[in-house]
């Protein structure tokens, strides 16, 4: 058994009680050489960006880490409750810039750099991208915990250490083409290892039941095979705050190195095949599901991310409070980030009452007091749902506890409604059919005593469509919550020159305070301040131009309008529309109709599913059409579109500084809310955008002169969908006429007929759900008109100026503050002292 060391705190109190680290230059500067030299073991024959990056990083970790101690110190000595936000995806980007920001310690390490002749942004591209997540779900969790540590509230996070991201994007000869985006291959310095927390996660194996010493019958789980799940702590700084909270992230490890009596018998490959299989549960993030081995490994990622944080809670709470597990609701709340977690419903009650031997009915009381899920989609086949047999074979224990929580729940519904076995069906855990499926949206709703929305129509749409008739048992269970975005990375650290000029004007209280932007408003036709603020964007404008011409060697003039839409790409999210719009201005220019032309940038990037070929033929048809008008002479810099690649975290902190026009343009009614639109938003740029998500509540904020709405509503899409007729659209639109002609006769294809015709039948299709043709005229409008704006250099300014200014709603701050008063309900606790 491993000793108590505990008490060299005892022997040695200086080891608790070191004075804290200076964050002056000196102090920085010695522990950048120590660390480089000593720790990292080079000179000035190895003195590449990537030990220098290290040896920063270490230092900068340095004055984490005893803040990140005294943080941990002020939660248990207080017994603090906690919320513990469970999430696949956690999109943190790099760490070292936003390190710095929080630490205020950016100025002090760029001049010591610079003595040295270092430039800081060179060190900063040596970091990688974290890979932990695949786009907005991932990005919203991370900006969560950037402000919940800002805001001093006590929050956990949990998510899965993936070996591999998603995946490198590369474009070959237009097409997407997938590479391992291997992120750990050089380690990670934020990440510290805590194997003293490991936890044993069960899968397969059968049930039996037998009666305990009170001769109660119970249930328990055997012959299983087991996987360790080994945690990593990632550090979480607040803003100049002192606070550093914690992502917790499990990595899956064998409990066996290898089978001994295999390797002795030469069958080196068994050997070693439990210690392959369960690792392979963490080495990337999201496996193509379209496989029936992809689903199985989603499955075991999600149970093994809900079942190893619930088992870490359940631990700290022993320890805490002994076996009173009233105190567990009290003290935790288990925020569901979408529905990937949602199987913790029915882990959590396998924990009380098969280990804990709690009984059913006070277990439920402590589940359903304690779980809170957030939806973000209304796309009902995004919805998890599982085959039964899966779960027989994966997870037998929970299936049973599954089956016990839906038979009592239909009770419920059956007393509320007598005789509606429609009804019935419809609510059940388990939808029928060939292939019986768990529904785990279902699940989630039932478990929790809160469900939200993501922004006031995604919230409403969820009440009066996916999950009406459990609004219609539990009103009271239901509410929404506006996304938002942390405007420490989104401003402060992305975009230095606009924050500097903020701060100069209004001081820096915006940072945390973002509703104090409001304040640049006064400022929106002052002539003076508009040259600056168009100098400011000007530069940022040329910061990613060159970004463009790096990575896809297309040369981008700053003085046009540059054009964005960055996000996953999806049929619903309507890049096509976007392309469509480009050749239309492709046709205007080779027919000469160039009057009051205003020269365009346009810039779309994102990642296809790798199983989703509707959306790998639409990279497919921007490239080609990027090619097509880049190079064609009559354009000449009246027009250019790039496609880039590999959209990330990274890249995006240089595009939403410098853009001017933000696409939004989702069908209405099918995007929950949107991040991205309140990066450009905050960052000075005017929205595009249907009546939709969180679109709706930035348009109340800046009005229509600030904002250039088109297309259906979510209630004209549902009208229209009943008589939808697009051939009739593009017979009574010659503009529209063009742009299909074009594509029809394969400008854009080349050698390869009929390679977009699937694209050209969606389109023309009666039965398009996403009603692209149905929006291009009003998105030709609306983009009419934002280039006229922008031809106005004083109007466009004050357009920028404004929706800047009026961002203040859309930070993640005042989103946790409303999660923390409707929902947590914890206490702002500040870290012990330094």
């Amino acid at each position: 058994m491993q000793q108590d060391r505990s008490n060299i705190l005892t022997v040695h109190p200086e080891l608790t009680d070191l004075p804290p680290l200076a964050m002056e230059g000196p102090a920085l500067d010695e522990d950048f050489l120590r660390y480089f030299n000593r720790t990292l073991g080079r000179d000035r024959q190895h003195c590449t960006n990537h030990y220098l990056y290290e040896a920063l990083a270490y230092a900068v970790r340095d004055r984490l880490m005893e803040r990140w101690k005294a943080t941990r110190a002020a939660y248990e000595k207080r017994n603090a409750r906690r919320t513990c936000y469970l999430s696949l995806e956690f999109l943190m980007g790099r760490a070292l810039g936003n390190a710095m920001l929080n630490l205020d310690i950016t100025d002090a390490i760029r001049e010591l750099l610079h003595r040295y002749g270092i430039a800081l942004e060179e060190l900063a591209e040596a970091e990688h991208d974290a890979g932990l997540g695949n786009g907005g779900l991932g990005r919203l969790a991370a900006c969560f915990l950037d402000s919940c540590a800002t805001l001093q509230l006590p929050v956990l996070g949990y998510g899965l250490r993936y070996e591999y991201g998603m995946f490198r994007q590369e474009i070959v000869d237009g097409r997407q083409v997938e590479e391992p985006d291997h992120w750990l291959r050089d380690g990670h310095v934020w990440e510290l290892e805590r194997p003293e927390y490991t936890q044993r996660i069960h899968f397969g194996g059968r049930t039996e039941f037998y009666r305990d010493q009170d001769g109660q019958q119970r249930v328990r789980w055997v012959d299983t095979h087991d996987v360790l799940a080994v945690p990593y702590d990632v550090p979480v700084p607040g803003y100049r705050n002192d606070t550093v909270n914690s992502l917790r992230l499990w990595s899956a490890s064998s409990t066996d190195e290898f089978d001994l009596d295999d390797f002795n018998a030469g069958d080196y490959d068994r050997a070693v095949e439990s210690k392959y299989d369960a690792e392979h549960i963490t080495m990337v993030l999201y496996p193509n599901d379209a496989s029936e081995n992809g689903k199985e490994l989603r499955l075991r990622q999600q149970y093994f991310l809900a079942s190893a944080s619930l088992k870490d809670v359940l631990r700290r709470h022993l320890r805490l409070n002994g076996t009173d597990f009233e105190q567990l609701a009290e003290r935790n709340c288990f925020q569901l980030n979408d529905t990937h977690p949602s199987i913790a419903v029915a882990e959590l009650m396998r924990l009380l009452v098969d280990e804990q031997r709690l009984d059913w009915d006070r277990a439920w009381s402590i589940v359903t007091r304690s779980m809170a899920y957030t939806n973000h989609t209304l796309l009902p086949e995004a919805l998890e749902r599982w085959p039964v047999y899966l779960f027989e074979k994966l997870l037998p224990r929970l299936l049973e506890i599954i089956y016990e929580i839906n038979a009592r729940f239909l009770d419920e519904v059956g007393r509320r409604w007598p005789g509606d076995a429609v009804r019935l069906q419809r609510m059940s855990l388990i939808e029928e059919g060939d292939t019986p499926m768990v529904r785990m949206a279902w699940l989630a709703i039932v478990g929790s005593f809160s469900v939200n929305g993501v922004a006031g129509l995604h919230s409403r749409l969820l009440t009066e469509g996916l999950f009406r008739d459990f609004y219609e048992l539990w009103p009271e269970k239901f509410n929404n919550k506006t996304n938002g975005v942390t405007q420490r990375r989104w401003l402060a650290m992305c975009n230095p020159q606009l924050n500097r000029l903020i701060t100069e004007r209004i001081g820096d209280g915006w940072v945390t305070d973002l509703a104090q932007l409001r304040q640049l408003e006064a400022m929106a036709e002052d002539a003076d301040f508009q040259r600056r603020w168009r100098e400011v964007k000007q530069f940022n404008k040329q910061r990613l131009a060159t970004l463009v011409r790096d990575e896809t060697g297309v040369v981008f003039d700053p003085e046009a309008l540059f054009d964005i839409q960055v996000k996953r790409i999806h049929e619903y999210k309507r890049q096509l529309l976007n392309c469509l719009h480009v050749i239309h201005l492709y046709a205007r220019i080779k027919r000469g109709d160039t009057t009051d032309w205003t020269p365009r940038c346009v810039l779309i990037g994102g990642k296809a599913a790798p199983g989703y070929a509707m959306a790998k033929l639409i990279i497919r048809l921007i490239n080609n059409v990027a090619r097509v008008v880049n190079g064609d002479p009559d354009v000449g810099d009246r027009l250019r579109v790039v496609f880039l690649p590999n959209y990330r975290v990274s890249s995006m902190e240089l595009i939403c500084p410098g853009a001017d026009l933000s696409e939004q343009i989702s069908t209405a009614g099918k995007e929950a809310s949107g991040t991205g639109n309140m990066k450009f938003m905050m960052n000075g740029a005017i929205t595009i955008g249907t009546y939709d998500g969180a679109n709706i509540e930035i348009l109340d904020e800046v009005g229509d002169d600030n904002f250039f709405r088109f297309g259906l509503s979510a209630e004209e899409v549902a009208a229209t969908r009943a008589d939808y007729r697009p051939q009739a659209i593009i017979d009574s639109d010659p503009d529209l006429q063009q742009v299909m002609e074009l594509l029809q006769d394969e400008r854009f294809s080349p050698g390869e007929p009929g390679l977009f015709a699937p694209l050209i039948r969606a389109l023309t299709s009666p039965d398009d759900p996403w009603l692209t043709l149905a929006d291009f005229r009003s998105y030709a409008d609306a983009q009419a008109q934002a280039a006229a704006a922008y031809r106005d250099p004083a109007r466009w300014t004050r357009m920028s100026i404004i929706n800047s200014a009026r961002s203040g709603r859309f930070s993640t701050d005042r989103t946790m503050q409303e999660y923390n008063r409707d929902i947590w309900k914890l206490e702002a606790t500040p870290p012990e002292a330094l």
